[in-house]
């Protein structure tokens, strides 16, 4: 199932968050619908505003190899809550999906919530994909 395997890649790239200010680190992995997958995980600055999320920088990673279409994606972080993108992640995700897309949404125990492109951003800037 995908859902273990993207699990298991976020869970360890998030061990390589750079996080020495929030002390918080997060995870995401995709699979492109050629059943590539990349990971990704929070690189931050002391300039908060240069800080990169694991979402966007696993979707970069995609870019960076030829690809340009997210079949489903995860985040993980170290929290009990279910772990929602952010604004500035949910664009870059909409940018690159569908809007039927799965989005997991984990805590630190690797349960989740499922969700769509649709639900967790329904008016995003798009091209009518």
């Amino acid at each position: 199932m995908n859902f273990e395997k993207l699990l298991k890649a976020a869970q360890e790239i998030k061990e390589k968050a750079y996080a020495p200010y929030s002390h918080f680190h997060v995870g995401a992995a995709l699979l492109t619908p050629s059943g590539k997958m990349y990971t990704g995980c929070n690189v931050e600055n002391t300039s908060y505003g240069l800080t990169i999320c694991a979402e966007r920088n696993a979707i970069f990673q995609m870019v960076n190899n030829g690809e340009q279409e997210i079949g489903e994606i995860l985040v993980i972080g170290d929290t009990d809550e279910f772990l929602p993108p952010c604004g500035a992640c949910r664009q870059v995700i909409a940018e690159f999906a569908a809007k039927d897309t799965i989005i997991y949404m984990c805590n630190r125990h690797g349960q989740f919530k499922k969700t769509s492109v649709a639900e967790i951003i329904p008016f995003s800037f798009s091209l009518d994909k």
